[in-house]
């Protein structure tokens, strides 16, 4: 069977899988479309919040980023998952108790204001459309690449798979297709990392074949490695190569906005009881801790193999040959790809070979002027195809290729999903319910609900033609925002009663401008985004780079509620006590089973 054959079956099983629980656990009332009545079970709940966790950008992007820049790029992995234990601890069971279907929901109730209401609907938008544009990048990547069809098309398939499990089945038919999508993500992420460790280190846990010693040399993994890289010219892998303020910025940054993040916070307003949001936080690190875990070994796994391709008989020796590329089965994966238009090469100076090094490094520079080099000629590797390409560049079964292709793009899909809710939840639920038309029936809200969710899905794929940058760093941004509006709000909302509604409008707005403008002034975009622009070598504030910048833009959303609180009407007493209720159990056993 050929692997386009493969690449159907995996796709297409799955696809038929996650329709399928759609139809069976379809959305029959506004509680079931946005909060899946209440029901769902801890552990259920965890494993659907991993994948609606787990995107493009740590399925199809992390590992990328993490093989072409090393050490400094763990720092996806530090933020993302230590926002779960700020999650778990500071904010899912108190959201859960206060019993509302959305944040925007809490935030106008707790802040006493419609227009604080409003300010965060418009908060969650920009955040879960920028998150929502990596995911729709991740589908094309994957489409365009296991069915062999433009990125555009694979975007509108991708768009009407989600329209039809998400858009019928809201909450309850996510939740339990998140599920099945789970199980095929983590399956098709671990399979092909076994093999490669196994391949590499001889030790089938790629975690701790990471650490362990490399086959065909003798030498530890990462020695080899960064003896590789440093040849090839680039700094060592294991190296810091940044600013560790930025570092730690960018960390934050991810950590709170982990915390922030809307279409995340819904899931814990699923489970039944206040203590079943705590649990299905632990089950989520769990289940992420999978992934997690195996990433690293994958990046650095793949950069190896991916040098060793270019220079087979060592960086001393000659570089792979244009003849090779066309004839020898192992590059096969290049000539595939690069009809996708994400990966390129030019023989610069007809010299038959194809040579792949850092041209940016002076002494190698000379070297290869001497040889008679014209640059690094490996001209285009898009970081996002890493792991996706990952299983065809060590050789593996067709059956993992398209195991991996269904992974991909349940991943992406899941996230979707999930954005995709929240930002019908906020137009249907918190904007023409809670705003404009407050006497809506149910039947009319669900309606609504739907049609925002088919509008949302047609301008996500709109702009996942146009993304500014890579998947994760399309993710990093969104995260940024969300920590720069979101997570003060819900923070200063449930721990301080002295914040009230002036200063929780003024520091959503403040938090959201100057992490808007540091953005958009950055990258040069004022009206139409140019993709070409997207990098972060210049930062306007020190060594900040936009990535980064959500961390001080929480700050200043900080600073600014509080300074304008402490200029304006104290909060009312009926609010102070509402919070007491909220944060402090009266009554053995009420903070855990009340609502």
């Amino acid at each position: 069977m050929d692997q386009f054959t493969l690449n159907l079956l995996f796709v297409g099983a799955s696809f038929a899988l996650y329709i399928g629980i759609a139809i069976w656990a379809r959305a029959g009332s506004t509680a079931e479309f946005y909060a899946a009545g209440r029901g769902v079970h801890p552990i259920t709940n965890g494993m659907a919040t991993a994948a609606d966790w787990m995107s493009a950008a740590s399925f199809i992007s992390m590992a990328g980023l993490i093989a072409f820049t090393g050490y400094d790029n763990s720092s996806f992995l530090m933020g993302w998952t230590g926002g779960y234990v700020l999650l778990a601890l500071l904010l899912a069971p108190y959201l859960r108790k206060f019993g509302k279907f959305t944040v925007s929901e809490f935030i106008g109730d707790r802040f006493y204001s419609p227009t604080a209401r409003l300010v965060a609907v418009i908060c969650l938008l920009v955040a879960s459309i920028t998150y929502v544009i990596g995911q729709m990048q991740g589908v094309g990547i994957a489409f365009g690449r296991f069915l062999e069809i433009d990125a555009f098309w694979g975007l509108l398939l991708g768009s009407c798979v989600v329209f039809a499990y998400a858009v019928f089945g809201g909450m309850k038919g996510v939740t339990y297709t998140q599920v099945a999508q789970y199980c095929v993500l983590i399956t098709a992420y671990t399979i092909p990392a076994v093999f490669i460790s196994l391949q590499l280190t001889g030790n089938p846990i790629p975690a701790l074949g990471l650490f362990g010693e490399h086959t065909a040399s003798g030498e530890s993994l990462l020695v080899k490695l960064d003896q590789i890289v440093t040849d090839l010219g680039f700094k060592e892998y294991t190296a810091a190569h940044g600013s560790t303020i930025n570092m730690v910025l960018f960390t934050l940054s991810l950590m709170i906005g982990t915390a922030g993040l809307p279409h995340v916070i819904m899931r814990f307003f699923t489970v039944p009881k206040v203590s079943d949001a705590r649990w299905s936080a632990g089950w989520t690190l769990v289940f992420i801790a999978l992934l997690y875990l195996t990433a690293p070994a994958v990046g650095a796994m793949a950069r190896l193999n991916i040098s060793d391709l270019m220079w087979p008989n060592g960086t001393n020796a000659e570089a792979v040959s244009v003849e090779q590329i066309e004839n020898e089965p192992e590059y096969a994966w290049m000539q595939t790809w690069q009809k996708t238009g994400l990966l390129d090469w030019e023989d610069k100076n007809g010299d038959g070979k194809i040579q792949y090094y850092n041209d940016q490094n002076a002494d190698l520079q000379a070297k290869a002027e001497a040889n008679g080099w014209e640059g690094n000629e490996l001209t285009k590797f898009n970081r996002d195809i890493l792991v996706l390409a990952n299983p065809e560049i060590a050789n593996l079964p067709g059956w993992v290729i398209g195991l991996v292709a269904a992974g991909g793009l349940a991943a992406a899909l899941s996230t979707a999903a999930g954005l995709l809710l929240a930002i019908s939840s906020a137009v249907s639920h918190d904007l023409l319910k809670g705003q404009l038309t407050p006497n809506m029936s149910e039947k009319n809200e669900l309606l609504a609900a739907r049609l925002s969710m088919a509008a949302a899905i047609v301008v996500a794929v709109l702009l996942g033609l146009n993304p500014p940058g890579f998947a994760a760093q399309t993710v990093a941004l969104a995260f940024g925002l969300a920590a720069a509006s979101i997570f003060p709000a819900l923070m200063m909302g449930i721990f301080s009663t002295r914040i009230n509604n002036s200063g929780a409008v003024a520091g959503m707005l403040a938090g959201l401008t100057v992490t808007l403008l540091y953005i958009f002034l950055h990258k040069g975009w004022f009206f139409i985004p140019d993709t070409n622009s997207f990098t972060d070598a210049d930062p306007l504030l020190g060594p900040i780079k936009s990535t980064s910048f959500g961390a001080i833009g929480a700050m200043v959303n900080f600073i600014v509620a509080y300074v304008v609180s402490n200029m304006t009407k104290e909060t009312p007493q009926e609010i102070k006590d509402l919070v007491q209720s909220v944060r402090i159990p009266r009554g053995a056993g009420a903070a855990v089973d009340d609502h």
